[in-house]
Formats: C-alpha cells, sequence, structure tokens
C-alpha cells in the first residue's frame, strides 16, 4: 500500500477536523462568523460529507466535483487571511454587515488565525486531490 491509496481519507480528515474546528470556534467559543468565514464554510462543510463518501467507496473521480470548491475556497482564505494581516487589503470591504472580516478572534504565534486554519485546510485538501490515483 502507497500514500497515494489513501488521500481520499486523509482529504476526508482534513475537511472533518475543518468543520469540526469551525464548529468549536462558533458554537462553543461564541465567535460569531464574518461574511468571509461564511463562504468558507459553505466550501468546507460540503467537502466533509463528499470526501468521505468517495473515501468509502473509493470514487477517485470526485476530484473534479473536490477541486473546484477547495481551490475557491482557498482563494476566499487567502483573501481573508491578507484582510486580517496586511493593512492595504483592510481597505476593501466585503463585509458589510455584522463582524468586519479584519477581527481576528485568534492570533497564535502573531500569524495564525482562523482564516490561515482555513486556508491550511483548502491547501492540503487541494494538493491531496492532485495526488489522488485517478481511475483508468
Amino acid at each position: 500500500m502507497k500514500l497515494r491509496d489513501y488521500t481520499l481519507y486523509m482529504a476526508w480528515i482534513v475537511a472533518i477536523a475543518a468543520t469540526l474546528g469551525s464548529l468549536y470556534f462558533s458554537e462553543i467559543r461564541g465567535y460569531i462568523p464574518c461574511e468571509l468565514c461564511w463562504y468558507q464554510r459553505i466550501l468546507m462543510y460540503p467537502l466533509a460529507l463528499i470526501l468521505g463518501i468517495a473515501a468509502y467507496n473509493t470514487e477517485t473521480s470526485i476530484k473534479k466535483y473536490v477541486l473546484p470548491l477547495s481551490v475557491i475556497g482557498g482563494l476566499i482564505s487567502l483573501f481573508h487571511y491578507l484582510e486580517q494581516k496586511v493593512p492595504g487589503f483592510a481597505a476593501i470591504k466585503p463585509c458589510t454587515q455584522g463582524v468586519p472580516c479584519s477581527t481576528a478572534y485568534i492570533n497564535w504565534l502573531g500569524f495564525i488565525t482562523i482564516p490561515f486554519l482555513a486556508l491550511i485546510a483548502f491547501t492540503l485538501i487541494t494538493v491531496l486531490m492532485l495526488l489522488t490515483k485517478s481511475e483508468k
């Protein structure tokens, strides 16, 4: 067995961890998600379900459905992270109501924020999908 045989399972575990992490921050810690956080959740939550079903059935053809979600989610996470960490991006205001998107509820080690965690998760899922063996 090679590592590439388990990429669907690894991507599923990443999606589950990201989903549970976002629920922990909002439901247990009480952090109110901003607008960009909601977009990231909209793209991550289905991945937990889709990747679980695909891993169980060893359906590597799921890549064509997972990759658009993970890449778009990663781009939104990157923009959100830049908005928090780069002063020039804070002037761009995609969040018009509720919590400002520049709010950083956590700032571990001076650079790890919630959008950064989401970016890592989306990047890992993307890389794992690219490493997944295609069915022939």
